[in-house]
């Protein structure tokens, strides 16, 4: 395997190493980036910055080819967000988060995700962004579990489950914040192969997608197909404001609601 380039994460002292599988020439222009970053690959600014920069060094001083991405730690791929960090770090989510999503769902490459263990939360909405993602079937799972300590999901984190997920699928990621081992996630379309990284380089090759950046329009053609969620990235303000308008009519409802219950409980009869 050849090493071509290593990011350092200054924050934890970790990295992230950019490989080459072999010189073979089956497996040209595939780069594996391999983030360590303890103690779980928490997605802070100062990782994010890492894992852009690795990207534009791709995009900028390589042939095109395909983006693979895994981790050096061998029980998470992620853990999602730092909110200790995330709450002390003003504009994280415009300047930071949903700069990463955007950039991996528009990237001119194909993107490959090599799920070696946990993806939570935020490290699962990194896995969605991917074009394609390979899951170890023996270890990890893959969890939405904001619902379990009650922190809502905003407008990019929904909608990429919405985009590339069945309804019932989409619910039960959501909704009952269920936890999918490699398996169960690729029998409902969640992941596309389970493995690690043969079955990854399998999957490239059995799907020519070496060549598919080639023309160079690869990522206008996502840009097209995921046209409502790049919306959402890039709307953050509006996002807000519509959030802000759901909660003016939720309380204007629940009031309504109120004062019902309390007409009932005093008449007997409903409020008419």
């Amino acid at each position: 395997m050849a090493s071509l380039f290593t990011v350092p994460i200054s924050s934890t002292g970790g990295s992230i190493v950019c490989t080459n599988p072999s010189a073979d020439k089956e497996h040209a222009n595939i780069y594996v980036l391999t983030f360590t970053s303890p103690k779980d690959n928490r997605l802070t600014p100062v990782f994010i910055d890492a894992l852009l920069l690795a990207l534009d060094i791709i995009e900028h001083r390589y042939p095109k080819g395909v983006v693979v991405t895994t981790s050096g730690i061998a029980k998470f791929y992620s853990n999602g967000l730092d909110l200790d960090i995330v709450g002390k770090t003003e504009g994280f989510l415009e300047n930071w988060l949903w700069r990463l999503f955007r950039r991996f769902l528009t990237y001119p490459m194909p993107t490959v995700c090599l799920l070696n263990g946990h993806a939570f939360a935020g490290g699962f909405m990194l896995a969605m962004y991917h074009d394609y993602r390979v899951m170890n079937p023996d270890r990890g799972f893959l969890c939405v579990n904001e619902l379990e300590f009650g922190v809502p999901l905003q407008t990019p984190m929904m909608a990429i489950f919405r985009e590339k997920l069945t309804p019932v699928t989409f619910r039960n990621v959501v909704l009952e914040a269920r936890r999918w081992g490699g398996r169960d996630a690729l029998q409902v379309g969640i992941v596309d192969a389970v493995g690690g990284a043969p079955e990854a380089l399998a999957l490239i090759q059995d799907r020519k997608l070496q060549t598919k950046a080639a023309t160079g329009i690869y990522g206008t053609m996502k840009e097209e197909m995921y046209a409502r969620t790049l919306t959402g990235l890039d709307d953050h303000t509006g996002n807000l404001q519509w959030r802000d308008n759901v909660e003016g009519k939720n309380h204007a409802v629940q009031k309504r609601g109120l004062e019902a219950v309390e007409t009932f409980e005093k008449t007997g009869k409903a409020k008419l």
